[in-house]
């Protein structure tokens, strides 16, 4: 189930991407050849108008194949140049419709994350109220002395005429540490009752307690949004996302730089596989959560500016927009082989690492 749902959701995210090129490369007039799902070798196609529509063997992507989509295609077997239907090749389009064209995968992944968010937020989110929940008090402990109880509510800490509000465990922890073999009075919530309570944190607790002797979280409430405010609401979540995933690529960028060893796990379809089989027993939400973001992430990925990636191609035609020349046709095709070789490679590479953890 884990596979066949991993597929379904691989299928997903690629046609929508694909799909996001196929569109903007009809509207502004270049011939779509080929719209296929997979890498070659081709196990089923069909023509339909001027595409061919495949079926492909390898199910790990999937591609459009544009008219004149490189210089080097427009050249016939004696090397001449191909001059009939000339306007409907790539290559021969403005650099805005070129960019067009390039971006619309992109723009497709990150329309179909907020989408799929925006549904969520119909059906009812986890929202942090902003206050720090007992899970635990540990016995003989500071807070089990002082009355408190799994599921109370702290709000606020207080300290020689100070006032804290507590709006998520961390805060509770740095204070605490601040305060150590001193008094403090925390203010609680049980359900609908409110009161304080005085104890001390113990500069050194038992092995596996804190200075309180309690184990702490945030608490959740789930919120639902109506239809009309979900896409709202969904866009801001979405851009949020997909900052925090640019923030965090770049870190995995320099720590690579710099020869550290990066801090956020990395995962190829091996690893996603595994996260899509976690999902499932979660349900239905956890699922389509995992699809908005993949497909965030997969807008991020290929926006990057690196060779035989929307973002490497878009960085040729800026330099041709700005320039008003086109580069260099067999370095653009050559490095674009050469970064196609080293993403495979950097797949490979990740799988096998998948593959250990696993066998660990």
């Amino acid at each position: 189930m884990s596979i066949v749902v991993f597929i379904i959701i691989l299928g997903i995210l690629v046609l929508v991407h694909e799909f996001g090129h196929f569109i903007a490369a009809k509207k502004n007039g270049v011939r779509v050849e080929e719209f296929g799902f997979g890498f070659p070798p081709r196990i089923f196609g069909k023509k339909i108008g001027e595409t061919i529509y495949s079926l492909n063997l390898f199910p790990i992507g999937g591609f459009v194949k544009l008219f004149g989509e490189e210089y080097h295609e427009l050249k016939n077997e004696n090397r001449k140049l191909i001059t009939n239907d000339r306007s409907r090749a790539f290559v021969y389009k403005k650099p805005w419709q070129k960019a067009t064209i390039i971006v619309a995968g992109v723009i497709g992944n990150f329309l179909l994350g907020w989408f799929v968010i925006s549904f969520l937020f119909t059906q009812g989110i986890p929202t942090p109220i902003h206050k720090v929940l007992i899970e635990k008090v540990q016995p003989a402990s500071p807070a089990d002395s002082a009355g408190l109880q799994a599921k109370d509510l702290i709000v606020e800490l207080r300290n020689d005429g100070k006032n804290y509000k507590l709006t998520s465990p961390n805060d509770l922890t740095i204070l605490t540490q601040k305060y150590l073999d001193q008094k403090v009075i925390l203010f609680i919530e049980r359900g609908n009752k409110k009161f304080m309570t005085e104890l001390t944190p113990r500069k050194n607790p038992p092995k596996g307690q804190g200075p309180l002797g309690v184990v702490i979280t945030s608490p959740f409430v789930e919120k639902k949004y109506p239809w009309y405010q979900a896409p709202f609401y969904g866009l801001i979540e979405a851009f949020n996302i997909t900052q925090k995933i640019i923030t965090e690529l770049f870190k995995i960028i320099y720590q690579l730089i710099t020869l550290q060893k990066p801090k956020v796990d990395v995962a190829g379809p091996i690893g996603i596989a595994q996260y899509t089989g976690q999902a499932i027993k979660f349900g239905k939400n956890a699922v389509l959560e995992l699809l908005a973001l993949l497909s965030l992430n997969l807008a991020v990925i290929n926006i990057l500016p690196f060779p035989a990636l929307d973002g490497g191609r878009m960085i040729f035609v800026l330099y041709e927009w700005v320039t008003k020349k086109r580069s260099n046709q067999t370095f653009e095709k050559y490095l674009n082989i050469a970064g196609f070789a080293l993403l495979l490679t950097l797949a490979v590479l990740v799988s096998i690492n998948d593959l250990i953890k696993i066998y660990k």
